[in-house]
């Protein structure tokens, strides 16, 4: 007969085995941690985690892009005060400020109750679950999607169809989706989509693949483009990065040079590419500037 003590030991291994392949209970959110968060999947289960730190980007800083903060600003604007505001789409050109503008409106509106949630593509599936997650807070959300683009059939595209538009459920009032791509439509655009066109009379009507990539971006109420900046904004740009690390000489013809140079080589004038001169130069000043002294 079997020792009844090597059988509960046997039940007690098999429940600790058992224990492991079971998702973990939730965290519960500690909403004092942080104003910017990620959702986070592990074992199939998603929970919010708290960004330690924080990329704080002043509006101020942000160049060239005047009437896209305009825009963005008074829609944040009304959002945290309450009123109807919009889902936001912002597309164009990489590097040209379309997720640096949403971290200066975060840290801008933060004192006044805005938080966000990082959401990347892959989980846009469990945005209802977000949703709900947040519904009874008091603070104001703001979904962050950077980058999105969709191939055909990928289930977040749905997903994020009947968030922004078309769910049986109402959408919160606490929250809003700003979402940042290179792709206006969100998706890639065939050349054989064009022969799915039809002529009626003096109009043309686009076929059913088209309207469909349409849908999904018609669904944000507020459409903001950004594009690249000619050489005179991207010097600009420039000379206010030095101004920031306290560069002598922010505007002289050796530095434009350089910089000029420093886009060409990138293939782009763009406030990243401006920005990441800057410290380049900031930095390579300082050095010789170090080594002057040691001399």
């Amino acid at each position: 007969m079997v020792d009844v003590n090597t059988l509960l030991t046997q039940a007690q291994l098999l429940v600790a085995r058992l224990e492991k392949l079971l998702p973990a209970e939730p965290v519960a959110t500690d909403w004092k941690s942080s104003i910017a968060y990620r959702w986070r999947k592990h074992q199939g289960h998603g929970a919010l985690q708290a960004v330690t730190q924080v990329h704080r980007i002043q509006l101020e800083d942000l160049r060239g892009i005047d009437e896209q903060k305009s825009l963005v600003e008074r829609n944040t604007r009304q959002f945290v005060e309450g009123h109807p505001a919009n889902n936001v789409l912002l597309t164009g050109a990489r590097g040209t400020g379309k997720s640096s503008l949403i971290k200066a409106l975060l840290t801008r509106y933060a004192p006044r109750g805005l938080r966000l949630i990082e959401v990347e593509k892959q989980d846009l599936i469990d945005l209802p679950d977000i949703v709900d997650l947040i519904s009874a807070r008091e603070e104001r959300f703001i979904l962050y999607c950077d980058d999105l683009s969709f191939e055909a059939d990928e289930p977040g595209y749905k997903a994020l169809k009947v968030v922004l538009d078309g769910s049986v459920a109402a959408a919160s009032e606490n929250c809003l989706i700003y979402a940042t791509s290179n792709r206006r439509h969100l998706m890639p655009e065939f050349m054989n989509e064009n022969l799915e066109y039809k002529h009626l009379g003096e109009e043309i009507h686009p076929g059913e693949t088209s309207e469909e990539k349409v849908s999904l971006s018609e669904r944000f109420g507020l459409w903001v483009s950004f594009y690249p900046f000619d050489q005179d904004e991207y010097l600009n740009i420039v000379a206010v990065w030095l101004d920031h690390f306290k560069v002598t000489r922010a505007r002289g013809d050796d530095v434009k040079q350089a910089a000029l140079q420093w886009a060409l080589q990138r293939g782009s004038r763009s406030g990243r590419v401006a920005w990441q001169f800057a410290r380049d130069w900031a930095g390579t000043q300082r050095l010789k500037a170090k080594r002057g002294k040691r001399q």
